[in-house]
């Protein structure tokens, strides 16, 4: 019986998978397969409501990853989610669709990766999505008068737009008191972000105020051409390679479905877009990866590249809940699942699709520096810190990735007109892990609360992620090694700091009850000290802002806890060989040309703030290369 044969097999139908299979499936000669571990479940309320996405952390649709206890959180495991369903984690996060800052693109091609600058970007950036219309009436409740929206305009498969209720005072409040402070945005283009504030964007339809996902809105539309294959629920287990006159080439995957591992065969490319986690886990599995790794898990070695599963990056977020004055609504009494107050949201969701439903409550952002280190005194005590942790100079692969990565961040850190940090806001009150026997919350508490949350931007820590058996169903091992490089700690212990500032400034402290009263007694931070000591206790993934699923299962399934955005990224890093790169800047796996990757792991240096728009682009210009590479329509 002959085995079905493809062009390009795409290993994951989630954010960049879809997009990729999406273009290359425009030429009709060429015939592609997507296979995603998943089910098809866009039409779930869960899915398609805005608010009910984090019902579906820990559920059917998620990988429910688990870190390692880190060392520097008091040994705490954080959960490490990820979507498992058609549209990945586009279809799970969410929706928060803010841009990368121009720099950090940039950074890419510093690193060696010629022709990934924001100069080619951009356009892949406005090539995803199709801008809003905004009404001029309601420019100026959003904060975004100077927004160049219609000169930006663009016509991509996602639907943006601006979340929630326009009349709420949160985003005119915000963009006002950080003009104030000096740090409004002075360009104000979605596309050319700098320092400063801005409104948030997110991927949610503007008429029918439903997510739209990388499966709504790249494969829905096109599922239906005939040259574009889909099989859901079915896992990828091992590349299989051949060798073409002396060259090593992928031939074909095999993957198990229904209970049965099957084999599809391909004539072109293997085109990995399984995520931060999956995809190194699929190389090693495949024989890809540190000699010594597989030959632990009896493994045979295709290629020695000890690159595979290392640079792993991930935002870390903390935050605290500020109690609002009575005049500023808040999602709060859907956090504490108020039944009268989720009747009438879902009733103003069904008749109107408006009202708490359509969004998640965070709608205003910032980009900031690190402001303690302005004065001369404290830029002095951030080289020393800089120059006691910086990598070690040697031989090794790692290192001289390391040091590159060094040299880039400290360059950010210590120029005011840089940001290394990022703030915003969310419209509820945030549940943190808190330390046993405390007198924190653990659950929703009574009263309305606008919380601030802080970002660390420029992560020095590095982590890894690998198999620890020679199973496809065995999860990998995922140590993100958060706060491993002191100097991380110390900047966002400052910056946690400044939300005291931002608290405390007017007209945003107008929206607060003063003095100052917080959900939670311990982030009461009056010094450095204390800062960094809520941040081991609090701190969290950028995925997962609320409660574990567990805990979400004891509290009758909280679905309004705060989600964000997969923000792991660089375990594939796009890097020169030497440096400890697995991909080229074509995305070819180095030794195997016709394998590539395609997803956030090939990111060398993950964004900002959060990665949504950045896989995008990147999945565009993906398969533009591709289809450059055999001359395809």
């Amino acid at each position: 019986m002959a085995l079905p044969t493809y062009d390009f097999v795409v290993v994951g139908g989630g954010t960049a998978g879809l997009v990729v299979a999406a273009r290359l499936s425009e030429d009709p000669s060429q015939r592609i397969l997507v296979i995603e571990a998943g089910s098809d479940i866009t039409d779930d309320p869960r899915v398609k409501t805005p608010v009910f996405h984090s019902a579906l952390m820990g559920s059917e649709a998620d990988w429910n990853f688990h870190t390692q206890p880190q060392t520097q959180l008091k040994g705490r495991s954080v959960i490490a989610n990820q979507g498992k369903t058609l549209g990945g984690s586009s279809s799970i996060n969410s929706q928060v669709f803010v841009p990368p800052n121009k720099d950090l693109v940039d950074s890419w091609e510093a690193l060696g990766n010629d022709g990934w600058n924001w100069s080619t970007l951009r356009d892949y950036f406005s090539k995803s999505y199709t801008t809003p219309t905004v009404a001029e009436t309601d420019e100026r409740k959003l904060g975004i008068e100077g927004w160049n929206l219609r000169g930006q305009a663009s016509s991509g498969p996602l639907h943006l737009s601006f979340p929630g209720d326009f009349d709420h005072p949160i985003r005119r409040t915000w963009e006002e008191t950080f003009k104030t402070i000096g740090y409004s945005m002075p360009d104000k283009t979605f596309l050319n972000s700098s320092i400063g504030s801005f409104s948030c964007l997110t991927t949610i339809d503007p008429v029918r105020k439903e997510r739209c996902s990388s499966a709504s809105a790249y494969y829905n539309p096109i599922k239906s051409r005939k040259n574009l294959h889909l099989v859901t629920d079915a896992v990828a287990e091992k590349i299989i390679f051949e060798n073409v006159d002396g060259s090593l080439r992928a031939s074909g995957v095999y993957y198990n479905h229904e209970n049965t591992t099957k084999l599809v065969t391909c004539s072109k490319e293997v085109i990995i877009a399984a995520g931060a986690f999956q995809s190194p886990k699929l190389l090693e599995l495949s024989g890809i990866g540190s000699r010594q790794l597989l030959e632990r898990h009896g493994i045979e070695l295709v290629k020695d590249l000890p690159g595979v599963g290392e640079n792993l990056q991930d935002h870390v977020v903390a935050g605290i809940s500020f109690e609002a004055m009575d005049h500023v609504q808040t999602l709060d009494a859907l956090v504490r699942q108020e039944p009268d107050a989720l009747s009438q949201a879902m009733q103003d969701y069904t008749t109107k699709q408006a009202g708490w439903l359509t969004s998640m409550g965070l709608w205003s952002y910032a980009y900031l520096p690190t402001m303690q280190y302005f004065s001369e005194e404290n830029q002095g005590k951030l080289k020393e810190l800089l120059e006691q942790h910086r990598p070690p100079v040697q031989g090794d692969p790692s290192h001289l990735r390391d040091r590159e990565f060094y040299k880039l961040a400290e360059e950010a850190l210590l120029n005011p007109k840089r940001l290394s940090g990022c703030t915003f806001s969310v419209v509820a009150q945030i549940i943190s892990p808190v330390d046993p026997g405390s007198d924190s919350p653990v659950g929703p508490v009574e009263g309305n609360f606008v919380s601030l949350v802080s970002l660390l931007s420029q992560p020095l820590s590095r982590g890894n992620v690998h198999i620890n058996s020679n199973k496809p169903t065995d999860a990998p091992t995922i140590d993100p090694k958060y706060f491993s490089n002191p100097v991380d700690m110390d900047i966002f212990a400052h910056n946690m700091l400044y939300l005291e500032t931002i608290a405390r400034s007017p007209p945003f402290s107008n929206l607060l009850r003063q003095p100052l009263r917080r959900r939670d007694p311990a982030s009461h931070l009056t010094d450095l000290d204390a800062a960094k000591s809520f941040i081991e206790s609090s701190c969290i993934s950028m995925w997962h802002y609320g409660q574990s699923p567990k805990q979400r299962h004891q509290r009758h399934e909280d679905l309004f806890a705060v989600i964000l955005d997969s923000d792991y990224g660089g375990t594939c890093a796009m890097l020169p060989e030497e440096k400890g790169g697995v991909v080229d800047p074509s995305l070819r796996v180095y030794g195997v040309p016709n394998v590539r990757v395609v997803d956030s792991s090939a990111v060398p240096l993950i964004s900002n703030a959060n990665m949504q728009s950045v896989v995008y682009a990147f999945a565009e210009r993906a398969a533009d290369l591709i289809k450059a590479t055999y001359g395809l329509m």
